[in-house]
């Protein structure tokens, strides 16, 4: 039984890495990102639950992600918000989405979620949905990070090339320029806020 249940996940997954690599994911921009998102807040990682879901050949897994809410930018996600998101690990069982954001206990993010509970993975833009926060070595200011862990320097890079022109790959990045200090955290959330009174 477990391993027709290996093989039928196997098969789900496939299909549904396939999909998601057939679907070109274009990195939204920031005014994108805020005007999209139904929640920005930023949050602390404090419980990663992952569990089967669904039926027969329809049975997956599915993850909640809980977050203790430190700013509550747009909308109204409480003192704590539960992120359901597809994919996990339950025993000896994996079910990878590609390029989807992985979540740890004590991990700090600002997010840009929607579609939560119906979406497979409720960010803007999935992996472009969700930036890090971390304390920087030198200076000892929270910076803001994007999906690949690097620094940002601009919103106006976000979803953007060198050179301006807009993003459409899946592994798209923004590019920190390094005549510029990374963004704070405080300096993001304002970017954020200034845009949303616009």
């Amino acid at each position: 039984m477990k391993s027709l249940r290996s093989i039928l996940l196997a098969a789900f997954a496939c299909v549904t890495v396939a999909s998601v690599h057939a679907t070109t994911v274009v990195a939204p921009t920031f005014d994108e990102l805020v005007d999209r998102a139904q929640l920005i807040f930023e949050g602390t990682v404090t419980d990663v639950q992952s569990q089967w879901a669904g039926e027969g050949g329809q049975r997956h897994i599915v993850s909640y992600v809980t977050f203790k809410i430190a700013d509550g930018l747009k909308g109204d996600a409480g003192a704590s918000y539960t992120l359901r998101m597809l994919g996990g690990t339950v025993g000896d069982d994996t079910m990878e989405i590609s390029d989807s954001p992985k979540f740890k206990v004590g991990d700090r993010n600002i997010l840009f979620v929607e579609n939560n509970g119906t979406q497979f993975i409720p960010l803007v833009g999935i992996m472009h949905g969700r930036f890090g926060v971390q304390k920087e070595q030198q200076s000892g200011v929270d910076v803001v990070l994007n999906h690949e862990g690097r620094a940002i320097s601009d919103v106006a890079t976000l979803g953007r090339d060198e050179h301006g022109h807009r993003h459409v790959t899946e592994h798209s990045a923004v590019t920190k320029d390094s005549n510029l200090p990374a963004l704070s955290d405080a300096g993001f959330k304002a970017a954020i806020r200034a845009r949303l009174a616009e």
